[in-house]
């Protein structure tokens, strides 16, 4: 039987959390889909899980920025985008085990993927298939459909003091 996984808050760790049960689940020999909304795949957990069989990252080919810095061109762009790409997660994940869902709370919050959309590929994935969902502040209809919520909280990073995202360490 496959549950609902929730990662959010104002911490750091949300996508590792997701990307640690992603490496858990491909060393029993499950197979896992990764779609990540509003991000790049600059990041040296993406570049990691590429290499682990059973372990299939949708490409984010395209950057539009933060949201907030977006202008209304570049919002509508953004939302075409991130609609694509949860289509497109959803059909390669029709028999994977596990589907990860990296910021699709955020998709959600600034109205880049409708939260309708989200919740009916909760409700009609194979019974089997676990959903992980991470990012802040997620919607009370999402936290309603999910078995597991951690919340993971901040309470001091190193960007509040001016340091920016280190590689290897943020990204």
């Amino acid at each position: 039987m496959g549950l609902v996984h929730i990662y959010c808050g104002d911490g750091k760790g949300k996508t590792s959390a997701a990307v640690g049960l992603a490496v858990r689940a491909a060393g029993r020999g499950m197979q896992i889909v990764m779609v990540r909304f509003l991000k790049t795949d600059d990041s040296g957990e993406i570049f990691a899980l590429k290499q682990i069989p059973g372990i299939h990252v949708l490409p984010c080919e395209v950057s539009y920025g933060f949201v907030r810095s977006m202008d209304s061109r570049a919002r509508r762009l953004a939302a075409e985008y991130c609609q694509k790409q949860l289509h497109n997660a959803v059909l390669s994940a029709s028999q994977a085990d596990v589907l990860i869902l990296d910021e699709v709370t955020a998709a959600v919050r600034y109205g880049m993927v409708s939260e309708e959309r989200v919740l009916s590929v909760i409700q009609n994935r194979p019974p089997f298939q676990e959903i992980v969902m991470t990012g802040r502040e997620p919607s009370p209809r999402l936290l309603a459909a999910a078995d597991y919520i951690s919340e993971i909280r901040k309470e001091k990073h190193p960007y509040d003091a001016g340091i920016l995202a280190r590689k290897g360490i943020e990204y």
